[in-house]
C-alpha cells in the first residue's frame, strides 16, 4: 500500500511539473484569426512564427463552402450575412482562454469592405481588458477600412491599435517590419 501511495504521489508531482512547463511555455502574445479560404491562415501562421505568439483559429460552426463565398452571386450566405449587420454566425469548438495574453493580433479577410460577421461574434464574446489588440486583414483589393475600429467598438474593451491590410504572401521580413513599426 505504501508503494502504491508513493507511486501516486510521484505521478501527481510529474503531472504538476508538466502543467507548470506548459504554462511557462505559453507566450503572452496571441494571434487569433478567421480564414475561410486559407489566405488569412497563412499570414497568421507566419505572424505567429515571427512574434513567437500562440495561435488560435476561429472556426465557424457551419463551415463556409465555395458556393457560400461566391462574390458574384448576391444570394450567397456570405453576402446575406454582410448585408445583415446584426447577424452573428456561431463559432465551433472550445472558446479560447485569453488569460495571460497582453498582445493579441486579430486577423480576418475583408468581405464587401468589412470584417466578416463571425468576427463580431468573437469580439462580443470576449473581454480584452489590459490587452493591446492589433487587427490585420487580407483582401484581394480592399484595405482594412473601418473594420478594426468597428471591432474595437463592438468589443468595448482593450486598447485597439490601427490595423493593416497584409498581403497573402507577406514574408517574415515584411511582417517583422510591420510589427516593429507598430506604435503601442
Amino acid at each position: 500500500m505504501k508503494k502504491l501511495i508513493a507511486m501516486l504521489m510521484i505521478f501527481c508531482m510529474l503531472l504538476g511539473v508538466g502543467a507548470l512547463a506548459e504554462e511557462a511555455a505559453r507566450s503572452d502574445t496571441l494571434v487569433i484569426y478567421f480564414s475561410a479560404t486559407g489566405t488569412t491562415k497563412g499570414v497568421a501562421e507566419t505572424l505567429a512564427s515571427v512574434t513567437g505568439a500562440d495561435l488560435y483559429e476561429i472556426v465557424p460552426a457551419e463551415p463556409y463552402t465555395e458556393e457560400d463565398l461566391n462574390y458574384n452571386d448576391r444570394s450567397t450566405r456570405a453576402t446575406w450575412e454582410q448585408d445583415n449587420p446584426e447577424t452573428r454566425p456561431e463559432i465551433a469548438g472550445e472558446n479560447v482562454d485569453l488569460t495571460g495574453y497582453t498582445t493579441v493580433y486579430i486577423g480576418y479577410p475583408i468581405w464587401w469592405g468589412e470584417e466578416p460577421r463571425i468576427m463580431c461574434t468573437f469580439v462580443e464574446s470576449h473581454d480584452f481588458t489590459d490587452m493591446t489588440m492589433i487587427p490585420f486583414c487580407t483582401s484581394g483589393g480592399s484595405g482594412i477600412g473601418r473594420s478594426g475600429r468597428d471591432l474595437a467598438e463592438l468589443a468595448g474593451t482593450g486598447t485597439w491599435l490601427d490595423g493593416a491590410r497584409l498581403n497573402s504572401g507577406a514574408s517574415e521580413d515584411e511582417l517583422t517590419d510591420w510589427v516593429n513599426g507598430l506604435k503601442q
